[in-house]
């Protein structure tokens, strides 16, 4: 009975972080203006969401692996792509300047210097990666990267868009 009762409960747990609305917390856009981060997501699309920091390794070659694949997966499935750089007040100023050299034109760029929405979103480490529908509930998530766990998330993207 207290196995029943546990397994019962863990998948309501589940279920209920899984069908998470999108929280209302301020974060910053590149140019350190305030914005909500539910404002960024306006129901057209399924979204990427990454969370990041440009000291992170693994960060860098996940969104490397993302922006060398994003632009084709928007083209087919409208697929958009937000990163969330994690880079607290005193580096966030190093953000643009390095997104700006690694080329990532087609990636959504925000800051979150305070890990407020990181927090909100249940984000321990980084890299962290989810996939929301349209109506900002989570699809998919991923913690960490290894090459080819893009191909993972295309997968799920493509089987969500049939």
């Amino acid at each position: 009975m207290k196995k029943l009762l546990f397994v019962t409960l863990a998948f309501m747990l589940t279920n209920i972080i899984w069908a998470q609305d999108i929280p209302s917390v301020q974060i910053k856009d590149l140019n350190n203006k305030n914005i909500l981060s539910k404002d960024l997501f306006k129901g057209e699309n399924m979204v990427i969401l990454s969370f990041w920091a440009t000291w992170c390794k693994p960060c860098i070659k996940e969104l490397d692996a993302y922006n060398e694949n994003i632009e084709e997966w928007a083209e087919e499935t409208g697929v958009e792509l937000i990163a969330i750089s994690v880079d607290n007040t005193r580096s966030m100023s190093r953000v643009a300047p390095f997104v700006n050299g690694r080329g990532w034109e087609n990636i959504q760029f925000y800051l979150d210097p305070n890990e407020d929405f990181k927090r909100a979103m249940n984000v321990v480490n980084i890299p962290h990666t989810l996939l929301l529908d349209r109506e900002g509930n989570i699809l998919w998530q991923h913690n960490s990267y290894t090459e080819g766990d893009e191909y993972e998330l295309y997968d799920v993207i493509k089987e969500q868009t049939k």
